[in-house]
């Protein structure tokens, strides 16, 4: 009888367990409280596990295209049309439940990349959902996308520096004015949670001038040059208060380097260039920029470059891959495991400026969340005279596009070499997309200059397996392979 019940016991209590209410511990979560003097949304509040998380504000792209392309082409209007987005930022270590709160009664909700298979409960102005592992997530609420609420869901941070070692360039909680930071090899620069680096431009700097706008251009905010340097932390690096076009924000150019964790909001134009590189890896960094040429990540003349778990949503190119006459090939390029939300050129793409030969390059795994440009989501564009070869596309989410994919040689305002070049043995797999007339462009320049050996396998278009009418291609292309 004793044993009936004890067993009777044992599984009550395992039933209870089973159906209680999940317990999200605070020490769980780590929030970094926004400096004084930031301003901060007023659009939602979010809370983690019963912590109250600062929603910091960021400008992106105005939602009229009439008016991006204003911004975008014309001098007189460069940054001068935008709206505003909000995103928070934590630190995870297991389950965590993040609740949101609006003004207004929440009808829908949609979490994005829809991969992450995010489940939320709505009850009113406030929508919650658990999540057990760092990622990016795009929040839209009643069918709002520009003024979304981006959550940047970090993994706890390891090997933090020392802030009293010589070899470490330190900046804590508040906000630090900076112009221009070198850092050399052997260095790490820590922008601590909490802590925004705001890049202003010292105007007794010396300068260059832009040819066709006469511009000031300054040295970039934040120059990473040497040997074994590193660039971390949970802070914000921010540029609104340099003028367009008139500095780079991160300038990579070594060996053995790693940027890791920060965010970039408002370049000013190129956000993150990596040229003549060996050896680098971006991981978790998430950039968010509106003016006219802000690219995300460009990866210019390197080699064994690392581009995972980021966040890019700018406006021109997101991740691209270029070369420079006499700075030498790209090669062994991985781009992994990124959220992309692309407002003007390409998500992920090479070119157009190749002048060096490029190869070896995968991008995979990787959502694109939106694309609503006027270029191509998928791009291989050589309007130089170089070979591109061995490329890979795999595993990638397209959750919205106006154009596909695209293979093209051909001459451009970029072009700089007075011939064209080569594209050849390029792989498209396991691509799904969403959108209106979704078309396979492939195009090569003569029949010395072909696009070959393009292999489209498994491919859906809104659901359905692509067929070989939605390929386009003319005389100049050789060897197509499609597969189911």
């Amino acid at each position: 009888m004793k044993r009936v019940v004890w067993i009777a016991g044992l599984m009550c209590f395992i039933f209870q367990h089973l159906n209680a209410t999940p317990h999200f511990a605070k020490d769980s979560v780590i929030v970094y409280p926004a400096p004084s003097g930031e301003e901060l949304s007023q659009i939602y509040r979010v809370s983690a596990s019963g912590k109250n998380v600062p929603v910091f504000i960021a400008k992106v792209e105005h939602p009229d295209k009439r008016y991006r392309q204003k911004m975008y082409d014309s001098e007189r209007f460069k940054g001068g049309y935008y709206e505003t987005t909000s995103f928070a930022s934590i630190d995870l270590r297991g389950r965590v439940m993040i609740n949101v709160e609006v003004a207004d009664k929440i009808k829908i909700i949609k979490i994005l990349p829809s991969s992450a298979r995010i489940k939320a409960q709505i009850k009113g102005n406030k929508v919650s959902f658990e999540v057990n592992r760092a990622q990016q997530l795009t929040i839209e609420i009643n069918g709002e996308t520009v003024k979304s609420l981006h959550i940047f869901i970090n993994p706890f941070e390891k090997n933090k520096p020392d802030p009293k070692d010589p070899n470490v360039i330190y900046y804590g909680p508040g906000i630090h004015n900076i112009s221009h930071i070198q850092v050399g090899s052997n260095k790490t620069l820590y922008v601590a949670g909490g802590a925004i680096l705001r890049a202003t431009v010292d105007f007794s700097e010396k300068y260059s001038l832009e040819k066709e706008t006469t511009v000031r251009l300054y040295s970039p905010s934040i120059v990473l040059n040497g040997n074994n340097i590193k660039l971390m932390g949970r802070g914000i690096i921010d540029g609104s208060l340099c003028p367009t076009h008139a500095r780079r924000m991160i300038s990579t150019q070594g060996k053995s380097i790693l940027l890791q964790g920060v965010i970039i909001r408002d370049a000013p134009t190129w956000a993150m260039p990596v040229q003549c590189s060996e050896n680098v890896i971006i991981d978790n960094l998430k950039l968010i920029g509106y003016r006219s040429n802000s690219d995300g990540i460009n990866i210019v003349s390197s080699k064994k470059v690392t581009v995972q778990n980021c966040f890019v949503r700018t406006n021109d190119d997101l991740v691209v891959v270029k070369t420079n006459e006499g700075q030498g090939t790209a090669e062994h390029i991985l781009v992994r495991n990124c959220v992309l939300w692309n407002h003007l050129a390409h998500a992920l793409s090479i070119g157009a400026e190749v002048r060096e030969n490029v190869k070896n390059v995968v991008f995979k795994d990787c959502d694109i969340i939106h694309d609503t440009g006027r270029e191509w989501v998928l791009r291989i564009f050589q309007s130089d005279a170089a070979t591109i070869q061995d490329v890979s596309f795999e595993n990638i989410r397209i959750e919205e596009a106006v154009r596909f994919i695209s293979v093209w040689i051909g001459k451009s305002i970029w072009s700089r070499d007075e011939f064209r070049g080569h594209i050849k043995n390029v792989d498209f797999k396991n691509i799904n997309a969403k959108g209106n007339n979704l078309t396979i462009d492939l195009t090569g320049f003569d029949s010395d200059h072909q696009v070959e050996n393009v292999i489209l396998n498994n491919i859906k278009i809104n659901g359905r397996a692509m067929t070989t009418k939605a390929v386009k291609r003319n005389d100049f292309v050789d060897n197509v392979v499609v597969k189911p």
